[in-house]
């Protein structure tokens, strides 16, 4: 399938309350032919409101939903070019897999021998030849989901939403899962949008990656910029592990934490600026210290095998470092700290950065002390 990037459906300005409470918050955002788009976001974020507002079984209070330039706010689920697969696949019992692909195309009333070629067009794409006259009850978790992603493709939709359809499965099953929900899309050419409040899952699977935070987009951006230059510290904090330290910009190119400068590769600051910075822990290198460096230096508190490296805590005068390694340091062992310049992402400071949590929990712990007495 060719990769044609042109813009399939735009959200503009999408508020949505439940109960005096808002969900949503100012959603402005688009999806494109073709493109793998995952929302990503913890529960109660708006994620799968945000989904039913696309499908069309909501509503939104404020904003406007475009589909191929039009507004669609008042078009009803079934008149949209869009099916969704839910967690729960709701696949008939006493259909086969057959019937079950087949559900929407007899509902519609194609002729017999359109209907049979496209379940076996459907088949072969989700991995599942020979399996036509199967009982569903009698299928695994993973082979359900097929099922269920056959029965929304059959229609030829042009989008595709799945609310965290890989919930219910296994671990193992989840992540072959996911490759296989990949090859899909790409052979379609169908645009997915996808729910999950699985970091590893969006990484994997996407294209482009919103992160949503109480109702507000916090970042768009392909796995490697979310991963790589998160946008603020609760995308930092998110997107795996990672180390989030209040810091100074010196001046272009110069940062100073864990009291050092450091070189880095950020510009447009200022100076004397108060920042966050982020290390992921692969980042770190630990060496032996030495009189002539100017590196910071720390104790090994804890050090936990994972299989591929090991994983160390660090005491920095007070500061918990996290770092990775395939070579072990033994807890009690003092190790110095370095850091390349590029992996060194500078961010403004912001509502979720350590010390600003950190500062307003303090002040409610005043607040509540002074309203108790």
């Amino acid at each position: 399938m060719g990769n044609n990037k042109n813009r399939i459906l735009e959200l503009s300005g999408i508020y949505k309350n439940f109960d005096g409470l808002g969900i949503l918050n100012g959603i402005d955002l688009y999806i494109r032919e073709n493109e793998f788009l995952t929302l990503l976001g913890s529960s109660g974020c708006g994620k799968t409101t945000l989904l039913r507002i696309i499908g069309g079984f909501l509503q939104p209070d404020e904003g406007s939903v475009f589909y191929k330039g039009e507004c669609i706010n008042d078009v009803p689920p079934h008149k949209r070019n869009i099916n969704t697969v839910f967690q729960k696949y709701a696949l008939f019992p006493k259909l086969t897999v057959g019937q079950n692909i087949a559900f929407g195309p007899k509902l519609k009333k194609w002729d017999k021998k359109k209907i049979r070629e496209s379940v076996d067009e459907m088949l072969r794409l989700v991995n599942l030849e020979g399996f036509r006259d199967r009982d569903v009850t009698t299928l695994s978790g993973g082979q359900q989901q097929r099922v269920a992603v056959a029965r929304a493709l059959i229609n030829k939709p042009d989008i595709l939403l799945l609310d965290e359809p890989l919930g219910a499965l296994d671990l193992k099953l989840r992540k072959e899962m996911q490759i296989e929900l990949k090859r899909i899309q790409q052979e379609s050419g169908i645009t997915f949008v996808y729910v999950t409040h699985d970091q590893e899952e969006a990484l994997t699977m996407s294209d482009t990656i919103v992160v949503l935070d109480a109702g507000r987009i916090q970042q768009i951006g392909t796995p490697q910029d979310i991963y790589n230059e998160p946008k603020n510290a609760f995308v930092a904090d998110f997107i795996g592990d990672s180390n989030i330290l209040a810091a100074t910009m010196k001046h272009d190119l110069c940062v100073n934490f864990l009291g050092y400068d450091f070189e880095c590769i950020d510009r447009d600051f200022g100076e004397n600026a108060p920042v966050d910075v982020v290390l992921r822990p692969e980042d770190i290198i630990l060496g032996a210290p030495s009189k002539n460096e100017n590196k910071p230096c720390g104790v090994v508190t804890s050090s936990i095998f994972k299989g591929v490296h090991y994983e160390m805590r660090i005491d920095v005068d007070g500061e918990t470092i996290i770092a990775q390694s395939t070579v072990n340091s033994e807890p009690g062992k003092t190790v110095s700290i370095d850091i390349i310049p590029e992996n060194i992402q500078v961010m403004h400071k912001c509502e979720h950065s350590p010390d600003v949590k950190k500062k307003k929990a303090e002040e409610n712990a005043e607040f509540k002390l002074e309203a108790a007495n």
